[in-house]
Order: C-alpha cells, then structure tokens, then sequence
C-alpha cells in the first residue's frame, strides 16, 4: 500500500496534499485526546475545517486517515534525513549531524510519534507491515551511513544493531521527554547519546 492508494474522488494533487495534511493535524490532535478508536470521522471532519462530505472526498475509511498520520511521520523523518546525507563525501561529521537532525526531528514530532505507536495496532495487517517496513527503511538509511562514515570496518550485524540503537534512542526522547528534560536539555541529551555512538563505534574486540 502507498499514499496513492489510498483513493480519493478529487484529482488535483496539490488539492489533496492540502486537505490530507489538515486531516493529519486535525486527527493527531483527536488521538492525542482520545485515541483512534474513539475518535469519529465526523470529528476528524470538523478538526480539519471541513464538512463529513468533504472529508469523504479524500478518504475511504477512518483506518485511511491513520495510515496517512503514519506515512506521514516517516516521510518527514526520510526527507530530514536525505538532506543530511552525504556519502560522496562520509565523514564522522556527516554521521553526527545525521543523528542530531533525527533528534531533533523527534523532538519536534514527539505527539505524532506516540501517537504513531500506540495506534499502529489498529492497522489492518497489509497496511501495518507496509508502515513496518517503513520504519526498516528508516533504520537501513542509518546503517549505510554508519558503515560509510565511519573510518574502520564494521560487520554488517553491528551497523544494523548500532542503527536500531540510534532510531530507537531518538524516539525515546519523545517517549520520556517528561522526565529526560528534568535532567538534560535536547542539546545535552543529543550529546551524550552521540558520545555513547562514538563510543560504541571506537570498541574493538
């Protein structure tokens, strides 16, 4: 399943992106209140600033508008992550400005990223493994910039696991955010954890 195939009556492009990411703002706020389940498609309608006709327009179900929250989330994390990205030219640099951006980007993203987890259950099971793989596509872009950048070899084993670690240690942030922050700004929790990447990296056994 891609965004294309969640099908809608209108033809102009640019005119369902417009109304689609108002429905993806509008329904993040409703889950955020009161979870998927609960929240009608005639309150994600007025949330948008549109009628239930309207909306119908654009969608087929409630279950699209959640796909659309999902692939929305990791199509933002694929793009801040492809404009940091430099493997003409690798370098240890280019690896930790990759991480900061993916960071940061949760932070900024924190109420879509839970939200993200705790619904994705409520995906049929097509269009679950296809926002699955998305995550897998997401962790396999911080592998290949782990192995390249990095100036000594490293199993492939390690890269993946390494590249989890990092995916999952940005997303922890927007997970505990409440109690990281009586501890560490964004700024001192992004260096530590990059310090403990590097760390990680320089271990030889």
């Amino acid at each position: 399943m891609a965004d294309n195939e969640v099908l809608s009556s209108v033809k102009n492009r640019e005119l369902v992106e417009k109304r689609r990411n108002q429905m993806i703002k509008g329904a993040i706020t409703l889950f955020k209140e009161k979870g998927f389940h609960r929240t009608t498609t005639r309150e994600i309608a007025k949330e948008s600033g549109f009628s239930i006709g309207t909306l119908y327009e654009y969608i087929r179900k409630k279950e699209d508008v959640l796909f659309l929250v999902c692939d929305s989330i990791y199509e933002q994390v694929h793009e801040r992550l492809e404009a940091k990205i430099d493997l003409q030219q690798p370098s240890i640099e280019n690896l930790t400005n990759v991480i900061r951006s993916y960071f940061e980007l949760m932070d900024e993203m924190q109420e879509e990223v839970v939200i993200m987890y705790q619904e994705v259950k409520s995906l049929k099971k097509d269009t679950k493994e296809y926002v699955l793989q998305k995550e897998r596509d997401m962790v396999g872009m911080l592998e290949r910039v782990i192995v390249t950048c990095i100036p000594t070899e490293i199993s492939k084993k390690d890269a993946e696991l390494i590249a989890n670690n990092v995916f999952i240690q940005g997303q922890m942030w927007g997970f505990r955010r409440w109690m990281l922050q009586k501890q560490f700004t964004l700024e001192e929790y992004i260096d530590r954890q990059i310090h403990y990447v590097m760390q990680s990296l320089s271990i030889e056994k």
